[in-house]
Formats: structure tokens, sequence, C-alpha cells
């Protein structure tokens, strides 16, 4: 089972390009996400009225820092974890939106965004080995998290087209940046409750034959979108975010 662990581990080092920034390994800070998607087409909720969108100043302090998750390690996210949207590509259109959320970049036409790395530090265990532990500690789920402001209804556009990926690219599709590419085999509904609407998947992709399972969650409050990409270097998250997820909503009011 370690050897096994271990195994599994160093395939999704590869990985962390993927789920923290796909092209991580070059681009810069971008105050543009990418397109965004839902099970019509993009939201009806295009005519409501027009808003205007936060500044980068204004969202930082809204995003969630350090001292609101206990248990937590919380870093702003480097200019190296976060690319631009047109550094991101996948071979299905409808599928962008899925990536771009994975790859701390606020989906559709975001005004402004913020973005934070939240690791969550494993309880410490007097007997256990120290082995073992170093391997948990490896898997300790890491989550990206994205917090974009829109003017008028580009929130409700983008969360609109987001849901409509979940359903399109069920099946899976390719990303491709920073001179990488990797396959989504699937993305699978999950349920979540967050803000005034709330989408959530679990996306597994092959990493040189093994499967890599990460959580996506995204929910809308008013004109402001907030996106969780949780992975774990031992290859599978098994649970959303709750505590960041909870910590960010109470944040956004």
């Amino acid at each position: 089972m370690r050897a096994t662990v271990l195994r599994r581990t160093a395939v999704a080092v590869t990985a962390v390009s993927l789920a923290m920034g796909v092209a991580a390994c070059g681009g810069a800070k971008d105050d543009k996400g990418g397109k965004g998607t839902d099970t019509a087409k993009p939201s009806a909720t295009s005519a409501a009225p027009a808003a205007k969108a936060l500044s980068a100043a204004e969202l930082e302090k809204l995003v969630v820092e350090q001292a609101d998750l206990k248990g937590h390690k919380v870093e702003k996210a480097k200019d190296g974890d976060v690319v631009k949207s047109s550094e991101v590509a996948t071979d299905k259109a409808a599928c962008k939106p899925i990536a771009d959320a994975m790859s701390f970049i606020a989906p559709g036409s975001p005004a402004a965004t913020v973005q934070r790395k939240a690791i969550e530090i494993p309880q410490k265990n007097a007997t256990q080995d120290p082995t073992d532990a170093a391997i948990g500690a490896l898997g300790a789920p890491i989550t990206a998290v994205t917090l974009g402001s829109y003017d008028g209804s580009g929130a409700q556009d983008a969360f609109g087209l987001l849901k409509t990926a979940g359903t399109e690219c069920a099946g899976g599709f390719t990303v491709k940046g920073g001179g990488e590419e990797t396959k989504v085999s699937k993305v699978a509904p999950d349920t979540v409750t967050a803000g005034e609407e709330s989408v959530a998947f679990t996306v597994t992709s092959d990493m040189e034959g093994e499967p890599f399972v990460s959580k996506l969650v995204v929910f809308r409050k008013g004109n402001n979108l907030a996106a969780f990409s949780t992975i774990s270097l031992a290859g599978e998250v098994k649970e959303q975010p709750k505590v960041i997820i909870d910590a960010q909503a109470t944040k956004l009011g």
C-alpha cells in the first residue's frame, strides 16, 4: 500500500500544473478570466440589473485569509501560479470554463480577480510512522481559491456557461497549456449549497495512466464568483473543501 501511494504521489506531482495553473511554468497575473459555462445556453439572467464590479483592492478585503481558516496555511498566489486565460486551451470550446476555473482563472470576463492557495495542515499523530506521516503531509488537500467580480450580468453569464460545460464535457476533454497536454477523462456532478447559486464537479484526469481526482466548486454571490479547485498529491480528493467554501461565503455576505 505504501509503495502504491508513493508511486501515485510521484505521478500526481506532474498534475499540479493542471489544477493549480495549467501553464504554471510560465505566464503572469491577468485580471481577465476565461470563457465561462449552464445546462442550457448562456444564462437567462442576462436581463438582470446592471451591476458594477468591485476592484481588485476591494476583492482583497473579501477573499479568505489565514485568520479565516484554522488548520490551513493560506498564501497569496504567486505570479508563477497564475496564468492568462489565453494561455489555457481546450479541444472542446464548451469545456474552457472548467479548465479556467481549475487553473486560478475566473471564468468569463471579470473586471478584477484575486487568488489564494489554502493548504490543509495534517493533524499530528505521535504514534504514526514517520514515513506514513510524510506521505500524509504530501497528500494534504490544496485548494486554489479564485474570486472574480463582474460588471453587469457577467457573473450570471459566466456561471451559466460553467454549468453547461459540466453537461457537455461529462465525457472528458483535453487541456493544453505551457507546452503540456492533459486529458480530463470524466466530469461528474456533485452537490453543493453556497451563495445564490452554485455548481460542483468531481474531475478525473489521466496522469500517465493513473487516475487523478480533484474537486471543483463555484458559487455566485451577486456579481461575484468564487471558485475552489482542490487537489491532493496522493492522487485523489474525496471531499469538497467545505470549511474554505463556508468561510468565503461568509466573507461575501
